[in-house]
C-alpha cells in the first residue's frame, strides 16, 4: 500500500443521538486505524454531545438536526478546508469494522476511482438484514443501474472512501437527507468512477435506528423522483 501520512485521512463520522455507540465506535477506529478523525453531532438530543466532550474527541456540533446529507457535507467541508486527500464515512452505530478501513484505503490508492463503496453484497457475506431492508436494497440496485448502466450491488451503503476531487465536490454540493444512492446518480452524470469491494458488516451494535417505516418509504420515494429529475436533465 501506498505511504500515506494520516494527515491525509480523514475519518467523518456523522452521529445523531448515538450515546449507547460513539465511544465504542470511536475507540474501536482508534485501534484499528492511525486516521485523523471528527464526529459531526447533528443535534444530538441524548448524551452524545457530552459522551463527545468528556472523551475529548474532534468534533463539529449542528444547532439543529440537519439529517445524514447536512452532516456529511459538513464534513466534507472541514475535510476541503484542511487539505485532505481523501476522506472516509464511517457510521457511528458500529455496523461499520474500522479494521476493513485498510481495504477502502488501499484500492483507492491504487487505481483511479473517485469513489470506493464497501459492500456487503458485491461478494458473499455473512451480513443478514431484515427481509424488507434488503428488497429496498436491491430496489435502488436496479434503479442506479436504470439510470446510469453501472451495477452497485449495495447502493445504501455508507461506508466509503471518496478523492480530493470528490471532496471538493461534496464540499459544495449534496443532498440534504439520505444521500447514499442520490450521489451515485450524481457522480455517473459527472463521468465519475465508482466500485465497490467487498467488507463484512454488522448490526447496529446498541440503541435504535431512526430510520422506521414511514421514513423508509419517504426514502424511496423521495430519491426515485430526485434521481429521474437528475437523469432527466442530464
Amino acid at each position: 500500500m501506498q505511504n500515506v501520512s494520516k494527515s491525509h485521512i480523514l475519518v467523518i463520522i456523522p452521529a445523531f443521538n448515538e450515546e449507547a455507540n460513539i465511544a465504542r465506535t470511536i475507540h474501536e477506529l482508534k485501534l484499528h486505524t492511525p486516521y485523523d478523525f471528527v464526529v459531526i453531532d447533528d443535534g444530538s438530543k441524548d448524551r452524545t454531545s457530552a459522551i463527545i466532550r468528556q472523551e475529548g474527541f474532534p468534533s463539529l456540533r449542528h444547532a439543529v438536526n440537519l439529517g445524514i446529507g447536512g452532516s456529511m457535507q459538513s464534513g466534507y467541508r472541514y475535510a476541503d478546508q484542511n487539505g485532505y486527500q481523501y476522506a472516509i464515512q464511517l457510521d457511528a452505530d458500529g455496523q461499520h469494522r474500522p479494521e476493513d478501513i485498510a481495504k477502502l484505503v488501499e484500492e483507492i490508492q491504487t487505481t483511479n476511482y473517485d469513489m470506493v463503496i464497501g459492500s456487503r453484497f458485491v461478494e458473499s457475506s455473512s451480513y443478514r438484514g431484515s427481509l424488507s431492508r434488503r428488497l429496498g436494497i436491491f430496489y435502488f440496485h436496479v434503479l442506479v443501474f436504470l439510470l446510469t448502466g453501472t451495477r452497485i450491488y449495495d447502493p445504501t451503503s455508507g461506508f466509503r472512501i471518496v478523492s480530493r476531487s470528490t471532496i471538493e465536490l461534496f464540499s459544495r454540493t449534496y443532498p440534504t437527507d439520505y444521500p447514499e444512492v442520490e450521489v451515485l446518480i450524481s457522480l455517473s452524470k459527472q463521468k465519475r468512477k465508482v466500485k465497490e469491494i467487498h467488507v463484512e458488516m454488522r448490526g447496529r451494535q446498541g440503541g435504535t435506528s431512526s430510520i422506521n417505516w414511514s421514513k423508509s418509504i419517504y426514502y424511496m420515494l423521495k430519491v426515485t423522483m430526485f434521481s429521474l429529475i437528475r437523469k432527466s436533465f442530464s
